[in-house]
């Protein structure tokens, strides 16, 4: 392991600094602007129940992709940038050990990714003695077709469940996914155990109500991970929490939210009147 992947991982393990201060609260939220690192390094050990990570695919690199039938660039902004590959690894390094201080040892992490980030990812997982649970083939019937017409059409994510050790004895409503009204996925037969490939679309226009997110995930998805992995009361964090609706699905399901992005409007713009408008009883889409 080189000098510069150490000196991260001993930055991510050292004790941590100055209690982090929320840039925004709600009744049932805390939302914090800054590096995600920083951060975490700065929250209290052991506090959170489940993690969902949606880190930067690093593919604002130029090119062009498929939106709404046009062909647009695929840059999104200067967090997209890709470090190269060894700086990628070693950002992925950091911030998934960062998590590993803050979760609680029941706790579980679930990271999403495409195959440009989420294998550093899983080997990140490894290296770190985590446990990993499943990967979850999340499908999507709605993908936008691939412009090139030279390779397959990308039409899946990939979803990295983990948890601290091998023995920890982490939370699972196996009824609920086996028993539970999931009628939108076509692949979910009712009554039967919810398998490892999902088919959920992508966020609708309602959930677009307060802006559009380069990289946001359908509510759908986070309410699924959400009501499989969190206990009752639980405490989730997003450590890039972007148009915040891992906050929504946790608001919705009766637990606290901690989100952390380092756009300021994407907090105070989308994220903020997301959960407020959760905790006063109104749904994405509703009035």
């Amino acid at each position: 392991m080189g000098n510069s992947m150490q000196a991260l991982l001993d930055q991510a393990l050292a004790p941590p600094r100055e209690d982090a201060v929320p840039y925004l609260t709600t009744k049932y939220s805390k939302l914090y602007l800054g590096d995600a690192v920083d951060t975490l390094n700065r929250l209290p050990a052991a506090s959170v129940d489940m993690i969902f990570a949606d880190p930067p695919y690093n593919l604002s690199n130029g090119g062009t992709t498929c939106h709404a039938g046009r062909r647009v660039s695929v840059n999104k902004a200067s967090w997209d940038t890709s470090r190269g590959i060894k700086g990628d690894f070693a950002f992925h390094m950091n911030w998934i050990q960062a998590c590993w201080r803050i979760l609680k040892p029941a706790g579980t992490i679930w990271i999403s990714g495409t195959y440009h980030s989420i294998f550093s990812c899983g080997y990140a997982l490894q290296l770190q003695g985590w446990h990993l649970l499943n990967d979850i083939t999340w499908f999507k019937p709605n993908a936008a077709p691939n412009l090139a017409c030279r390779m397959f059409t990308a039409s899946h994510e990939t979803l990295l469940w983990a948890k601290k050790n091998k023995n920890a004895k982490h939370y699972f409503d196996y009824e609920a996914m086996k028993f539970g009204a999931w009628e939108k996925d076509i692949l979910k037969k009712a009554n039967k155990q919810m398998r490892s490939v999902w088919a959920i679309s992508g966020p609708t226009k309602e959930e677009k109500r307060f802006g559009k997110h380069p990289t946001q995930k359908p509510l759908a998805l986070l309410d699924r991970i959400i009501a499989a992995a969190c206990p009752p009361d639980g405490v989730v964090l997003d450590p890039f929490c972007g148009s915040g609706t891992t906050g929504v699905a946790a608001l919705s399901r009766g637990h606290q939210f901690i989100g952390i992005d380092s756009e300021r409007d994407y907090l105070q713009k989308m994220t903020l009147p997301r959960l407020v408008a959760i905790e006063k009883g109104v749904r994405d889409g509703e009035a």
